[in-house]
C-alpha cells in the first residue's frame, strides 16, 4: 500500500539525507492501515513538489510521545543531543495533547527507496 505524508523542509531534508530513520506521527485512522513493507511518499511543504519515497521497515505503537521517545534513540529521529522536554515540546507544536490521548502515537522506521529506485527529488 502507498501512503503520502507531508513534512516541513527541515524534516524533509533530514529524511532525504538518511539521518532521520524514524518518522513520528499520531496513530490516527490513516496510520492504522499502515503495514511493514508499505511505501511512503514524503512531500516537502509548502508546495509538495519535492518528494522522496521510503519503505516501512518497522512500526512502534505507544500511548504517548514520551513513551515512544523513551524507547527509540533520539539519533534515529535526527535529534541527537535534544532533551526529552525539547522532544515533547517540539512535538506539541505539531500535535496537541488531546490528539495524543485520542489516537496514541506511532513511530515509523523507514528505509529510503532512493538507494534502489531513485527519489523524485532529493535535496
Amino acid at each position: 500500500m502507498k501512503h503520502v505524508m507531508t513534512l516541513f523542509p527541515e524534516y524533509f531534508n533530514s529524511t532525504c539525507s538518511g539521518r532521520k530513520q524514524v518518522e513520528v506521527r499520531l496513530n490516527d485512522e490513516k496510520r492504522r492501515v499502515m503495514n511493514v513493507g508499505d511505501t511512503i511518499q514524503f512531500e516537502c511543504l509548502p508546495d509538495r513538489k519535492r518528494t522522496v519515497k521510503a519503505i516501512v521497515e518497522e512500526l512502534y505503537k505507544y500511548e504517548t510521545f514520551e513513551g515512544l521517545y523513551q524507547s527509540i534513540p533520539f539519533k534515529d529521529m535526527d535529534c541527537e543531543g535534544w532533551t526529552m522536554k525539547e522532544m515533547i515540546d517540539g512535538t506539541y507544536e505539531i500535535y496537541t495533547p488531546e490528539q495524543e490521548r485520542k489516537w496514541g502515537v506511532l513511530g515509523i522506521r523507514i528505509r529510503l527507496k532512493a538507494e534502489f529506485e531513485g527519489a523524485d527529488h532529493i535535496v
